[in-house]
């Protein structure tokens, strides 16, 4: 009997990049702890890395190709479903044009090396302007932002967590997510380090989250209105000439023309309507502006807004005239050792655009080379021209993850042509007429491209596999490389040059191409001659090697040496703003005084037909719905719970755990209430990822939790108008108890 051996490996089931320690006998795995050893994560690990013991095995799970029939599903060979899925797509595209096909792409594809890597050349292949995913439902203000300041929608500034001695937290719960564009393993004792030495920790926030019970200070806020309070505090440090930019005065463009757009905005002014006090904004910009080293940092709940965009950028901004931006402690960039933003071309990431073509029904923008994903079912259910009639889906559910996920499934059930790249059949993909599955994260290699550009402290790490794949099965890698060979063959233009690319690729694979990266990189054959890291050094480097802590780099990581302070974009959506919330229409039925924190609620609440402000809330066992199929991610208490404030519920008749009808524009639920205090009044929260009672998914565990989808009441036409982004949270709800 052979000793059971052990494999080190990075987990990939979130943002955090936490080092697993994994005990093997055979084919069977016998425990996934976390790595003491690895210098990122040191031993931590949350629920989710077991589960991949139970992904590994799960039968849900799909092994090999499946063809929708009209009896079911027909399991078939790689090469006739491959064959199949071209011959479809182009078929298609020929008879109505290459818009005709639409691509949608989950973000499991970003902690995904085979399909970071080789996902854009299938793209590039499909030729449609009609390209899709998960960003436009979660970072992408930040990434506009980030194109339109620094000069590239990667150039995403992560705080400095372990040396800051402030850190103000807006829309974001990292005790949970353990970052978010910002990956920091341990989230719990890097902020209790954070106060250990005398820093401060202040939480922001409709809901006192896990993070904001953990804070010095947790302040409410009314949902939509976080661009107000960085309105009030740039208002502030302008007003109290508290403006300090340190090494990056020269580089700097438009401190004039900012001071001149924050005048209006006092903290008098966007306190009764963001609910937090005018001397409570005061002494935050007075306290960032003060600490040696502050960072401001805003996610989620800044981002699925109608004003996402503008969140972020004064965000930025907020952290750049109070001497924080590239600043220790602060908010910093990263130096990856494979830079997705200087490295060679094929593997490096687009600087990103905006507005360079628009969506038909809509005319929403484009946005780093997509469109947003709220207008995807009006793409495909309105009829003419240019009419979506094929969909790809690459590790994707858009029906749970998506805006009015009800209509989007009305149309994905008529499409001519669907191929989904999976491993299960779910809510979205029962609509496919093929489904590839790919191997299981175990059995692939893995290195965390983005991730590591994101990270709060720099590194490197390549994980081999662990298990074999089972014979004959495809790595999501092989299967994209593939289906564009095979796109290729089928518009009969396949030159000698492009077979030989082709071919050199695949011999390279993911680990061949991640090894070309290192070599061209900060730490490679370029910059550091023989003692260059290498994708050698990596692999005798199990743990990951440490690359110390993010250093200044500004202005040389800028692609054109400047910031652009106020780009014309944010400047003209500022007039959005104050139509909206300064100087909105009066509505009869709210009520009169502005200094209550319930003063955006129906004054009549005695018919529980009121209307409240409805928001998401991820949960530590989930990041993605798939997730809900893992027994041991689901187990216990059920956790499709809407939180509910006590006066709220009073006001409606409802106690703990009674049933409630929630209802929006779009769609109603019935889901549990759980009725807390950690709620603001006016304020209701449901968890994302659920939603599996819908008939046709084989996913046997997710359906005995299936609970109900937030995306079932959240509304398509609720956008930020700018950057396109589906305000996903602050949706107008009412909630009436069920008899």
């Amino acid at each position: 009997m052979t000793a059971p051996r052990q494999h080190f490996r990075t987990c990939n089931l979130c943002e955090a990049m936490c080092g697993l320690k994994i005990e093997v006998d055979g084919e069977q795995i016998l425990s996934i702890r976390g790595d003491d050893d690895d210098p990122f994560s040191r031993g931590h690990i949350c629920p989710k890395a077991p589960a991949l013991a139970q992904l590994q095995a799960d039968p849900d799970r799909l092994r090999q190709p499946m063809r929708r029939t009209g009896s079911g599903w027909q399991p078939l060979p790689w090469d006739e479903a491959l064959d199949e899925a071209a011959t479809r797509l182009h078929q298609l595209q020929r008879a109505h044009g290459r818009n005709a096909i639409a691509a949608y792409l989950g973000n499991p594809n970003v902690h995904n090396l085979g399909a970071m890597l080789f996902g854009p050349r299938l793209l590039r292949q499909l030729r449609t302007k009609n390209l899709y995913s998960a960003t436009s439902v979660d970072q992408l203000p930040h990434m506009l932002a980030a194109h339109l300041m620094f000069g590239h929608q990667l150039l995403l500034p992560v705080p400095d967590v372990d040396r800051t001695s402030l850190l103000i937290i807006l829309g974001a719960n990292p005790m949970v997510s353990n970052g978010s564009l910002m990956s920091a393993p341990d989230m719990a004792n890097r902020l209790r380090a954070l106060q250990e030495r005398g820093g401060r920790l202040v939480v922001i926030d409709p809901r006192r989250s896990e993070t904001a019970a953990r804070a010095d200070e947790h302040l409410f806020i009314r949902p939509g209105t976080d661009a107000l309070l960085l309105l009030g505090m740039l208002h502030t440090i302008f007003a109290e000439n508290r403006v300090r930019l340190r090494e990056l005065e020269d580089i700097v463009d438009g401190i004039a023309h900012l001071r001149s757009l924050v005048r209006d905005y006092t903290p008098e002014r966007v306190a009764p309507l963001t609910g937090i006090e005018a001397s409570r904004i005061t002494g935050l910009a007075r306290a960032l502006a003060d600490a040696d080293a502050g960072v401001c940092y805003g996610r989620i709940g800044t981002s699925i807004q109608p004003y996402g965009a503008l969140c972020a950028w004064l965000l930025y901004a907020l952290n750049i005239v109070t001497g924080h931006l590239d600043h220790p402690g602060g908010a910093m960039f990263t130096t990856p050792a494979v830079d997705p933003i200087g490295a060679p071309k094929g593997m490096s990431v687009s600087r990103g655009g905006f507005g360079r073509w628009r969506s038909r029904v809509r005319s929403l923008p484009e946005v780093g080379g997509e469109l947003p994903v709220a207008t995807l079912a009006d793409e495909i259910l309105t009829e003419g021209e240019g009419q979506i009639r094929g969909l790809v889906t690459i590790a994707g559910n858009p029906v749970l993850s998506t805006p009015n996920g009800a209509r989007l499934e009305r149309g994905l059930a008529g499409l001519e042509t669907y191929v989904a790249i999976d491993f299960y059949i779910n809510e979205s993909t029962r609509h496919a007429h093929l489904v590839l599955p790919p191997t299981s994260p175990l059995e692939r290699s893995h290195y965390d491209l983005i991730f590591h550009t994101l990270a709060i402290r720099n590194g490197a790490k390549l994980s081999g596999p662990l298990l074999d794949p089972p014979p004959g099965a495809r790595h999501d890698w092989q299967i994209l490389h593939e289906l564009a060979v095979r796109l290729k063959q089928q518009r009969g233009r396949y030159p000698l040059a492009d077979r030989l690319a082709d071919a050199a690729l695949a011999r390279l694979g993911p680990e061949g191409l991640v090894g070309v990266g290192l070599a061209m990189g900060p730490y490679g054959l370029r910059a550091r001659g023989r003692n260059a890291l290498s994708l050698a050094a990596l692999r005798r480097a199990p743990h990951g090697v440490d690359l110390g802590p993010l250093v200044p780099c500004l202005p040389e990581r800028l692609p054109k040496g400047r910031i652009d302070l106020v780009p014309s974009p944010m400047v003209a959506d500022l007039t959005r703003l104050r139509a909206d919330l300064v100087e909105p229409r009066i509505e009869p039925t709210t009520t009169s005084n502005p200094d209550d924190p319930a003063a955006d609620k129906p004054s009549d609440t005695s018919r529980g037909e009121s209307s409240l402000r409805l928001i998401g809330r991820r949960q530590l066992r989930t990041n993605n719905s798939w997730m809900h199929n893992m027994p041991g991610l689901v187990s216990g208490k059920p956790r499709c719970t809407l939180l509910m404030h006590p006066e709220d519920a009073a006001a409606r008749s409802v106690e703990q755990g009674d049933e409630v009808c929630i209802e929006s524009r779009v769609g109603r639920v019935i889901a549990p209430v759980a009725i807390t205090t950690d709620m603001m009044p006016g304020v209701v929260s449901l968890p994302h990822g659920f939603g599996h009672g819908r008939e046709g998914i084989q996913m046997k565990v997710a359906q005995a939790h299936a609970g109900v989808s937030i995306n079932d009441l959240t509304d398509e036409s609720r956008i930020d108008a700018l950057s396109g982004n589906a305000a996903l949270s602050g949706v107008p709800v009412t909630v009436t108890a069920v008899s």
